[in-house]
């Protein structure tokens, strides 16, 4: 049997528990992180900025000697990578999006522009308008990786969101950019649009492009490609894995961390360096014991969203975090929710705007409510305690 020494980041405590009406109580995540940990994974991946519950989460395990496994997952801002260092980890994933849809959506000069207001990267923007959010966003993320490096002290991977819909050319710019301060750059197949031919060959060009970077990969499996996707792209030379247990999470959920591995050992013959495979059943045997699993691929079940980030993108571009445009889309909440979704259930919906203050207070509401009674609200039972006058 060979080895290969490729690493394996673990993401079930985080975009795992992103997948639309998960709720893991704060005892289950610590259970889950220390049986993740003893499967030898190089990293397992939390997202403090949350809520209070994830901030204790990531002190606690820190404190419990896992800081050197502790990766916390960070938004772009000097205050947010200051505040991920406070809480004792030793290394962050900066994320940002980096396909034209998500850049025109987000660029901050561009939407206060008039002419813009309500369009898409479908609305024929022009190419100039193209070249300037792409620039204005290497600009921000490399602002933001020196001073995670050279100023905060922190080790810093780079996650490109929606990589697999990224112009080719932009894209190896970005990673030339980013190489002399990361030490992974992960290509995000946020809406699983690949397919395992294109994965090899993309992963294989990519390659072939740059030099001293190490690609990993995290990839959705909305058209049920996950798994073959992460084995081509390992096949073409990535570096690391990033995905979650039993493959939970957003939509149809990430690639299974414990199929890549069974995957190469079987179809492949090789085994990860330093990764304990007879720790794996303990993990999946308990989260199959909680009843969680993946929604099916294609599913309208898949078409639910609970993340504020992606129900802010989905109120003004379907085709942000859809793959399937002829699905209807769902919006949950819980203790990932954000502004958003509620604008989204009062605007979109319901056709009932309300003040931007009040979609704050029922955002605070919900989530102290989610984490109180450990679980999710639907639009019908938010709708129901707005009725009864909990958010005044």
């Amino acid at each position: 049997m060979k080895t290969l020494p490729i690493k394996i980041s673990d993401e079930t405590l985080r975009d795992g528990e992103q997948q639309a009406g998960i709720f893991f109580p704060y005892p289950t995540k610590q259970k889950l992180a220390h049986l993740i940990a003893q499967t030898g994974v190089d990293g397992l991946a939390i997202m403090p900025c949350i809520c209070e519950q994830e901030e204790e989460l990531v002190k606690s395990l820190v404190s419990q000697r896992l800081d050197n496994l502790i990766t916390a997952c960070t938004l772009m801002g000097k205050q947010h990578i200051d505040q991920s260092k406070m809480y004792g980890v030793k290394r962050i994933i900066l994320f940002y999006g980096l396909s034209d849809r998500l850049l025109f959506l987000r660029d901050p000069q561009i939407r206060l522009l008039n002419e813009f207001k309500g369009k898409t990267i479908d609305d024929h923007i022009p190419a100039n308008i193209i070249e300037r959010i792409r620039q204005n966003a290497i600009d921000l993320i490399v602002e933001n990786l020196r001073y995670a490096t050279t100023v905060a002290g922190l080790t810093v991977d780079f996650a490109a969101e929606d990589a697999s819909r990224a112009d080719f050319d932009f894209l190896v710019q970005c990673i030339r950019s980013c190489s002399p301060y990361i030490e992974n750059f992960l290509l995000c197949d946020t809406v699983g649009v690949l397919s395992p031919e294109k994965s090899y060959i993309w992963v294989n060009n990519l390659l072939q492009s740059t030099t001293g970077v190490a690609f990993g990969v995290h990839y959705h499996n909305d058209m049920g490609l996950a798994l073959e996707n992460t084995l081509q792209s390992v096949m073409a030379g990535a570096s690391l894995v990033s995905g979650t247990f039993c493959g939970i999470g957003e939509r149809a959920g990430n690639v299974a961390i414990e199929q890549v591995l069974n995957g190469l050992r079987v179809r492949f013959g090789i085994e990860v360096q330093g990764i304990n495979y007879d720790a794996l059943a303990a993990v999946t045997d308990y989260i199959e014991q909680l009843g969680v699993r993946p929604a099916a691929p294609y599913s309208q079940t898949a078409q639910r969203h609970e993340s504020g980030i992606h129900v802010n993108s989905l109120f003004c571009d379907p085709q942000s975090y859809a793959a399937f445009p002829h699905n209807t889309i769902e919006v949950l909440f819980g203790k990932w929710s954000g502004v958003s979704n509620f604008q989204y259930l009062f605007e979109k919906q319901l056709q009932n705007p309300q003040p931007r203050k009040q979609y704050e207070k029922m955002r605070s509401v919900i989530k102290s409510l989610a984490v109180e009674q450990e679980r999710y609200f639907t639009a019908k039972e938010v709708l129901e305690l707005w009725q009864n006058g909990v958010f005044k």
